[in-house]
């Protein structure tokens, strides 16, 4: 009778500690879910920091047209294809040539 309390009491712990082990590793909370989560907070992190980035190029581009001309005169340059007065406009081709023998 002795050893049987003793077996019954070795059995609830290790099926205590069989809980715990599986709330460790596998529960709602457990420790796949929370490296999964840390992964997704490193992904977001590294997404914020490119929009960061992006934002403060922006900026600084909308920073250069509030108070210089020349940002101004280039996005028309670009853009729209300006030319001043006395400047000969010059298009080069990037295109491969091809030459046919018929």
């Amino acid at each position: 009778m002795k050893y049987l309390s003793q077996f019954v009491l070795l059995a609830l712990a290790v099926a205590v500690l069989l809980g715990l082990q599986y709330q460790y590793w596998l529960g709602e909370n457990g420790r796949f879910a929370h490296n999964k989560l840390l992964s997704d907070v490193e992904a977001q992190q590294r997404a914020n920091d490119n929009q960061v980035a992006a934002n403060n190029l922006l900026r600084a581009d909308v920073q250069d047209l509030k108070t210089g001309l020349e940002a101004v005169e280039e996005h028309a340059r670009l853009d729209l294809g300006l030319i001043k007065p006395n400047e000969t406009f010059v298009q080069v081709s990037t295109a491969p040539t091809t030459h046919s023998r018929n």
